[in-house]
């Protein structure tokens, strides 16, 4: 089984990553079209040309691998994706080998957030537009409802809300999802060196609390756009 979690920026996406990859059964990999989003927008992230000069830049062939042999033999190959990488060139019918699910975080604490590393994000930046573009489609090719996650409902309850994200996708729940060996990993992306500081700290989710501050004028028009897109994938959340 492939699952493709589908997540925005400034999430707890790398934990989640972390709790899969701490299952027996289970490989990992993160953020494969991360090279061909560089490479393709130019954007100026930490480490890009690294990232862009060791990386699949060519989204046919991530495509193709992505679809391929799940390595090492695992049962589950478990694939962390930032949805906004998935820019409109990139074709769709490959996805249909995938299980998807899509990890989501209130969006005044996410840009919150994502403002402290991406000068001036734009509703594009947070990934919501094309998280709800994927939900769409694959609720419509499969009649049934992908499961949402709310990173919120993780933290505060860390092992109730994983026994429902596995029971919706049909694979057991494992207590090793719970804890992890704190440090970063061969799995980890190239990035990991400018990202994943608190992550390569942890040892499991950390704790739930509210992100203090004020979104400036143009961050709350941001938000605002986010809003709506936020709200019709909370609103269709797994139940914990």
């Amino acid at each position: 089984m492939r699952i493709a979690m589908w997540s925005g920026p400034r999430n707890i996406s790398t934990a989640l990553m972390r709790s899969f990859g701490s299952r027996a059964d289970t490989v990992v990999c993160d953020e494969p079209l991360y090279a061909f989003y560089l490479a393709r927008t130019g954007l100026a992230h930490p480490g890009r040309d690294e990232i862009v000069a060791q990386g699949e830049t060519d989204w046919r062939r991530v495509a193709a691998a992505l679809t391929g042999p799940i390595p090492d033999g695992a049962a589950l190959w478990y694939q962390k994706h930032m949805a906004h990488h998935l820019l409109p060139e990139v074709e769709r019918t490959w996805l249909s080998e995938l299980a998807h699910a899509f990890l989501i975080r209130d969006p005044a604490e996410m840009l919150l957030s994502l403002a402290r590393v991406t000068p001036r994000p734009t509703l594009a930046d947070t990934g919501l537009p094309q998280q709800l573009e994927l939900f769409e489609s694959v609720a419509a090719r499969t009649g049934r409802v992908p499961p949402v996650v709310d990173a919120r409902d993780v933290l505060e309850a860390p092992e109730r809300a994983l026994r429902a994200l596995c029971s919706a996708l049909a694979i057991d729940f494992s207590p090793s999802m719970l804890r992890w060996e704190p440090g970063l990993r061969p799995t980890d992306g190239i990035w990991a060196r400018h990202w994943y500081a608190d992550v390569a700290r942890s040892t499991g989710f950390q704790r739930w609390h509210p992100r203090r501050g004020e979104l400036t004028p143009e961050l709350a028009r941001v938000h605002a756009q986010c809003l709506p897109l936020y709200r019709a994938l909370h609103e269709r959340r797994i139940a914990a």
